[in-house]
């Protein structure tokens, strides 16, 4: 507590405050003693002379005080000092753990808003420099000798690019990729950094640098390297603790991304297995399929159709459509597997049962409990027109769209498989003529259900009546038109699995010589097949 009279002079002063003014006696003036700023608010408040001032600031010797002045008579007023530094910073602390709290929540929320590893790597550098650094480096763990660098600076764009580069002359860059804790920072000498931490385009002295690990999911998501110029003032101990907790954000979004990315690429290989394959003509046969899952959100499901060509034009081709009971993913997975069991089987393709029979008993013996319908095509060329050899296990029997508009159904049939222990199927012989066509199709076909009240099924009759309206189109086109209409029928209803395969003798031109000699002596020539 410090008296100073209207005048500015020091009336009083007790213990407490000759600690802070040892010299300081009665009668000295309080300018002389006090710092500007209790000096000047002492004025300012011995002119107006009144009560309920406000408290003022400032520092005495790096110590923070606040005055709050009381008017005891009209002649004095009496400072009382109260040290509040401890509370400043205490608040400051406080104040900054907020900010950085709320910037890690940010951080935290916009990495994971993205599971794109490129992305998430350059919005990790980009952020770095935003808050904490003027140039950053998130080094990849290696893929083999070669690591993926991307680099960002204050005003600068983000790079990318795969180095080959020697992580043991970074200090603790080596130990940051392994996930062991960094090394603080003034044990960093930034003169012994290779050239390649530096960001492109940033050519300023590096003054200090923080290593430190981007921790991941069991796995370390890499490392990142913060740079700051001599210009700049070194990283602190509190900055360090924010730059590990920006990594531990980064890296549990850099690991999401990578395990997504990594969980993508083996999904879409499987897939690429598990979808329908293109088809086209083989051995002089012309050949078309289509598929549709049941959901539009899914590219697999539990119909099905493959083509296995023949060694050459003198060997038949097997082609085989199925449906597997259920939708899904399940239904996708036992469709691989029967696939792929009929693929071993191949060798046996001319025995259309003895494969049936193989099969059901490869079903019956997985831990699987759905059943398939099937129907097998063996195919071959002979001129101008395509034997076919039918069989349908459980299936519809396939339709044989003739050249005149007649729509016959293959006279075949035979049981489910994976359901009972023994197979039974009968096989039934067709020849297509040229431009005559053989339809195989699921019961997504001729269960569609919609209409015009959407609660009437597509139909075996409407699918003939369509097909007869189909003569003489090609494969290709056939298969197209009963997508279309079955995709009308329904309009934005639910429906089961789609598949559909067209097996089409193709109408060709060869050309022959009648006689030897044509009209006007020139050779004729007339059209077959």
């Amino acid at each position: 507590m410090i008296v100073a009279d209207r005048n500015g002079c020091v009336v009083e002063l007790n213990d407490a405050a000759r600690l802070l003014w040892p010299r300081a006696a009665a009668g000295d003036r309080l300018r002389n003693i006090a710092p500007f700023w209790l000096a000047d608010a002492h004025v300012r408040l011995a002119g107006e002379a009144r009560e309920g001032a406000l408290p003022v600031h400032g520092t005495i010797r790096d110590r923070h005080f606040e005055a709050h002045p009381t008017l005891p008579d009209d002649r004095h007023v009496v400072w009382w000092l109260v040290d509040d530094t401890d509370r400043r910073i205490a608040e400051t602390a406080l104040a900054g753990a907020r900010r950085r709290s709320a910037l890690l929540s940010d951080v935290a929320g916009q990495l994971l808003s993205t599971l794109n590893l490129t992305r998430c790597m350059e919005m990790t550098a980009r952020m770095a420099t935003d808050h904490l650094a003027e140039a950053a480096l998130l080094v990849a763990p290696p893929q083999g000798h070669r690591h993926s660098l991307t680099y960002a600076h204050r005003g600068g764009p983000v790079t990318r690019v795969t180095a080959q580069v020697d992580v043991d002359r970074v200090p603790g860059l080596a130990e940051a990729l392994q996930g062991f804790p960094p090394v603080p920072a003034r044990w960093i000498d930034p003169a012994v950094l290779p050239e390649w931490v530096h960001p492109p385009d940033f050519t300023e002295p590096i003054g200090s640098v923080i290593v430190t690990p981007l921790p991941g999911h069991g796995v370390p998501a890499g490392a990142l390297i913060l740079l700051r110029s001599g210009h700049e003032r070194a990283f602190s101990a509190d900055e360090e603790l924010f730059a590990r907790l920006l990594a531990a954000r980064a890296g549990a979004a850099l690991s999401a991304a990578r395990l997504y990315t990594e969980q993508t690429a083996i999904t879409t290989t499987l897939m690429r297995e598990l979808l329908p394959p293109t088809l086209r003509s083989v051995h002089g046969v012309d050949y078309a399929g289509a598929y549709r899952p049941a959901r539009d959100n899914e590219r697999i499901s539990g119909d099905f159709y493959d083509v296995h060509p023949g060694a050459d034009p003198a060997e038949e081709t097997l082609v085989v459509l199925g449906d597997v009971a259920g939708k899904g993913l399940e239904a996708a997975v036992l469709t691989g597997k029967i696939r792929n069991t009929l693929h071993a089987l191949l060798p046996l393709a001319a025995d259309h049962a003895r494969m049936l029979t193989l099969l059901n008993g490869a079903l019956l013996s997985s831990h699987h409990t759905r059943f398939a319908t099937l129907v097998l095509a063996s195919v071959r060329r002979r001129g101008g027109k395509v034997d076919l050899r039918l069989t349908s296990a459980g299936h519809l029997a396939p339709l044989i769209v003739r050249g005149d508009g007649t729509v016959e159904e293959a006279d075949t049939h035979g049981s489910l498989i994976g359901a009972l222990p023994t197979v039974t199927a009968v096989s039934a012989e067709v020849t297509l003529r040229p431009g005559e066509t053989c339809v195989l199709y699921t019961d997504g076909v001729s269960e569609a259900r919609g209409g015009p009240l959407g609660d009437e099924l597509f139909g075996e009759s409407r699918l003939k009546r369509a097909l007869a309206e189909c003569a003489g189109m090609p494969a290709e086109a056939v298969v197209e038109r009963i997508q279309l209409l079955t995709a009308q029928w329904l309009g934005p209803g639910s429906h089961d699995d789609i598949a559909t395969v067209a097996i089409s003798a193709p109408r060709t031109a060869e050309l022959t010589v009648v006689g030897g000699q044509g009209r006007a002596g020139s050779a004729a020539v007339r059209r077959t097949g």
